[in-house]
């Protein structure tokens, strides 16, 4: 990832309930402006026109419309913790319930707008910020599955830690590439066939069980 950009960070940071309403504003006009018409259609004249403010006004609070992609990105990594880990069940042959909860989570946490999340994965612009929370997120996450590997009886791996990263980065990418890129595929089958991949991966199997 490319060094952060300052001329990403957002010009004012709201104090009172007015200002933040109005960056709420430009925030979701923004996401409907991008996934309508795309990132470079997606001008702040337009965003500021859906959010029925004054361009002045927008400049008020970001720079330009990268910063404001980097804010949506960032809201949209901090919503992609695990909500469920703390409820798992770790009874000897729940695996396979387990790798699915983690990956519907994921799945259902990438299924509002394919089109603004295709954008935020092609256009993403990188400041501080967004650097600081992936690197927290991404901490948190892999915390969360390597929680379940070394608890889960079922688990045969060799490092925990490794293979923390690798099933975060395998559910993820494939995740971002799937939701991002709709097919004649039902979502059903994409996640049988990733449960399945990741079950077997930690359960050690070298065939698939019949």
């Amino acid at each position: 990832m490319p060094s952060a950009d300052r001329r990403l960070e957002p010009r004012r940071k709201p104090r009172q309930v007015r200002a933040e309403l109005t960056r709420e504003r430009i925030l979701t006009a923004a996401a409907h402006v991008f996934a309508e018409h795309g990132y470079a259609a997606g001008t702040t004249n337009r965003i500021a026109e859906r959010a029925r403010i004054s361009i002045g006004s927008l400049y008020q609070y970001f720079p330009n419309k990268d910063a404001i992609l980097a804010e949506l990105v960032i809201r949209h990594v901090d919503r992609g913790t695990w909500t469920g880990a703390d409820e798992l069940d770790f009874s000897p042959g729940t695996l396979e319930a387990t790798v699915r909860a983690l990956i519907r989570d994921a799945i259902d946490s990438h299924s509002d707008d394919p089109q603004l999340l295709r954008v935020m994965i092609e256009e993403v612009p990188v400041s501080q910020e967004l650097r600081d929370t992936i690197d927290r997120h991404g901490k948190l996450r892999t915390a969360q599955i390597r929680d379940v590997i070394v608890r889960h009886p079922d688990v045969r791996v060799g490092d925990a830690d490794i293979a923390a990263e690798i099933i975060l980065l395998t559910v993820e990418i494939n995740t971002h590439k799937f939701m991002a890129d709709p097919r004649p595929i039902p979502v059903e089958t994409f996640e049988n066939e990733l449960v399945a991949m990741v079950t077997r991966y930690l359960r050690g199997d070298q065939e698939p069980r019949r």
